[in-house]
């Protein structure tokens, strides 16, 4: 018997709760593990508190990140006692999740840990970090350097928010984080942020061009967001896009790409190859500050993750839960 957070629903209720279950309920899989550690990122929140259909099998044991051991595999890349990190997938919406004390897993799904990396600071940074250096890599790769003006970083006080604020500002950047949370500037700017905007600045429908400013920017909001980001994006920048909690919605022009030549660049984390995945785990374990990764990061266990993901979809959650598990 193992402990897990599974979500059930039928045609009149939808329930969320710690249950034990049984270890041969769990799927097929080339790699059984034990998990260490899981976290809470948005989607889980949005599945958790059931703000959206994320879940698409019931009943699902939730989380779509975990980091762990392997206990026994037929798959020829792991073995007993390798350590791994897992992320996306479809886990926690098609198949059983990592907010458990057990899974069964895919071994083509898994990312080997760090050597200088232990399973805890792998769920602190999470889905969450890992996109936010899809984002970085995105920047990167369009020609976006440290020293080229300054970089935009929208819902700040999030997990990819956080996260980016703070790769972005390790590795040089100067970096403008915006965010509606006026309380969490110093929190921002001990982060590496140099400056701390509104985001009543960029969440209100605005001109299809406006004043060039962003060398760069890191887009976890959407919507009027995402088009006023785009919008002041200096000629030849590049705008990277991974999420939407202001909305699904791109209220914009094209005029930004055609007159400027500004890239947008879609981020997905879930279904990223492998390699990608790979690299930007590298670059996390070289490039992100441990003392920054602790500072936005909060420890709880699998019993508290139901009223995280409650506090998380209210907007009362800063930087990184980690659950112990």
């Amino acid at each position: 018997m193992f402990r897990a957070l599974q979500l059930s629903q039928n045609a009149q209720t939808f329930g969320a709760a710690v249950v034990q279950l049984d270890e041969a309920s769990l799927p097929a899989g080339d790699v059984q593990a034990r998990v260490e550690y899981s976290t809470l990122n948005f989607k889980d929140g949005l599945a958790i508190t059931h703000k959206a259909p994320v879940v698409r099998l019931w009943p699902m044991v939730a989380g779509i990140d975990g980091a762990g051991v392997v206990l026994s595999s037929t798959h020829p890349d792991w073995q007993a006692g390798d350590r791994f990190i897992h992320n996306g997938w479809g886990l926690g919406e098609t198949r059983w999740g990592l907010l458990a004390e057990r899974a069964s897993l895919q071994g083509q799904w898994l990312v080997r840990l760090p050597a200088s990396m232990s399973t805890r600071q792998a769920m602190a940074i999470g889905t969450a970090g890992y996109t936010a250096m899809l984002c970085v890599m995105a920047l990167e790769g369009g020609g976006v350097r440290a020293g080229d003006g300054e970089v935009l970083v929208t819902g700040a006080t999030g997990g990819v928010g956080s996260m980016a604020v703070a790769l972005l500002s390790t590795l040089g950047y100067t970096v403008v984080a915006a965010t509606g949370k006026a309380d969490e500037q110093a929190y921002l700017q001990g982060l590496g942020a140099a400056q701390v905007v509104e985001r009543a600045s960029l969440a209100a429908p605005g001109k299809p061009l406006q004043k060039e400013r962003w060398a760069g920017v890191v887009d976890a909001v959407g919507s009027h967001t995402l088009a006023n980001a785009c919008a002041q994006t200096r000629y030849g920048g590049v705008v990277a896009a991974c999420g939407l909690a202001q909305g699904a919605d791109f209220p914009a022009t094209v005029m930004p790409f055609i007159l400027r030549s500004v890239r947008l660049q879609g981020i997905d984390s879930v279904m990223a190859p492998l390699a990608l995945r790979e690299q930007a785990w590298q670059r996390l374990a070289r490039d992100l500050d441990p003392a920054k990764l602790e500072a936005m990061t909060s420890e709880i266990g699998l019993e508290q993750a139901i009223e995280s993901a409650q506090a998380l979809m209210q907007g009362k959650v800063r930087g990184r839960i980690v659950v112990k598990i």
